[in-house]
């Protein structure tokens, strides 16, 4: 660990972005986009001419024990908004301190919320906790996934000791659609099959043509993946210990649902392309 997260780790970031989507006859805007600390936005870009896609920007150097993060979005009646990042999330070991991650959704009436963040690392001995969720809407719709990655497998380290705490809830109309929780600590993995990549995808509203087209894109995970709908929303979760097979997956499975689900043709962020 470096100096400057040595000294994080004592005091902890205090950070916090709010951002609010508005739609216009035009396209989407970010109408407001207010933070503290080391958090922020680069400027939107618009591929596809009318949607808003925005790249968020993590801490420097990633997440420390100590740090707090709090993100808010709020995507106003009829807007569309695509969110992702340049990089991947890191969470560093902890001496002791918690890492917390806070993330609220709110996207009103006939919105369209892709939540497309990159990989979140965590290293061994990382402490962290993170917190999502999404309230919808009537005609609201979600493309949401995570792909959290334990320790460095590419170099042979596992998530050996430390301890992960992860909440995600969905709500449609106050009502709850789904609220799960992942607990891993001491590093027991048995969990998970004792696999590093963790991967899962969200999409509302679904139907049985899309669960079936989900799952015929998960043969190549094998055993440890599987796709279930339950009112209307598609949940898709995998194991791997194969980061490229992983992505690939993800990403055919967005390219195929989002015509589908958004009548729009699957256009790339830009930064997934360098």
């Amino acid at each position: 660990m470096s100096g400057a997260e040595r000294e994080s780790e004592k005091t902890g970031w205090r950070a916090s972005l709010a951002l609010q989507f508005r739609h216009t006859p035009e396209k989407t805007v970010l109408a407001s986009a207010r933070h503290s600390g080391p958090l922020t936005v680069q400027r939107p870009f618009y591929p596809e001419g009318d949607t808003c896609h925005l790249y968020l920007l993590h801490p420097p150097g990633g997440i420390v024990g100590g740090d707090e993060l709090d993100i808010r979005v709020t995507l106003e009646a009829e807007s569309h908004a695509l969110i992702t990042m340049p990089g991947a999330s890191k969470f560093y070991r902890s001496h002791g301190p918690q890492a917390r991650l806070s993330q609220r959704f709110d996207l009103a009436k006939n919105t369209v919320l892709e939540w497309l963040p990159q990989d979140t690392i965590f290293f061994p001995g990382a402490r962290a906790t993170l917190h999502n969720v999404f309230h919808l809407q009537e005609g609201a719709r979600l493309l949401a996934w995570d792909l959290f990655c334990l320790g460095r497998p590419v170099m042979g380290e596992t998530f050996s000791h430390g301890e992960i705490s992860s909440r995600l809830e969905i709500w449609k109309n106050d009502q709850p659609l789904l609220i799960e929780r992942l607990h891993l600590t001491d590093g027991d993995l048995s969990a998970i099959a004792e696999q590093p990549w963790i991967g899962s995808l969200v999409f509302y509203p679904a139907d049985e043509t899309m669960l079936d087209d989900v799952r015929e894109k998960l043969t190549p995970l094998e055993t440890y993946a599987g796709a279930t709908l339950t009112e209307g929303l598609l949940m898709v979760r995998f194991l791997s210990s194969d980061n490229l097979i992983c992505q690939r997956a993800m990403r055919e499975i967005w390219q195929t649902l989002r015509p589908q689900l958004l009548n729009k043709s699957p256009t790339f962020p830009r930064i997934w392309l360098t």
